[in-house]
């Protein structure tokens, strides 16, 4: 029988100062959802089934521009960018923009891209249009869910 890996530890750091939001709901609701994402990927071989921790940077629009552009070689900020070795960047800025549009607070939001994250380092893709569609059903589910756990 395999070893079962470790436990998982979760970083949620706020790097912007420009949006208001709930970080200690932010990093209640990740936490909830990381071994719902974390079962996943023993599922689908995703690299967050043997990492050993997970950061989650709360950035602002001039930084997640940065990132964007260096990393992907895309102008502009983006919602949420997230590495193989286990970091998330979310763009707070964004989220503040789009939070009202899908009826989600900043905080619901901004945990919403943080569990986008989770889900890519659990091995969904959103590149094709169906698996995007399904990785967005899962992770609307996923906040759903946790979003009832989490006071």
């Amino acid at each position: 029988m395999p070893d079962r890996p470790g436990p998982i530890g979760l970083v949620v750091v706020s790097r912007q100062r420009t949006v208001a939001y709930d970080h200690a709901r932010l990093e209640k609701l990740l936490h909830a959802a990381l071994p719902i994402c974390r079962m996943v990927a023993e599922q689908r071989g995703g690299p967050l089934a043997d990492l050993p921790l997970v950061e989650c940077s709360v950035l602002g629009l001039r930084e997640m521009a940065r990132i964007h552009r260096r990393f992907l070689g895309i102008r502009g900020p983006t919602d949420v960018i997230t590495f193989p070795y286990g970091e998330i960047a979310v763009c707070a800025a964004v989220a503040a923009s789009r939070a009202a549009e899908f009826q989600h607070t900043v905080t619901e939001e901004i945990a919403l891209y943080g569990i986008h994250g989770l889900l890519h380092l659990a091995g969904h893709d959103d590149i094709e249009p169906d698996d995007a569609e399904h990785m967005h059903a899962e992770q609307i589910r996923i906040l759903e869910d946790v979003s009832q756990i989490v006071s």
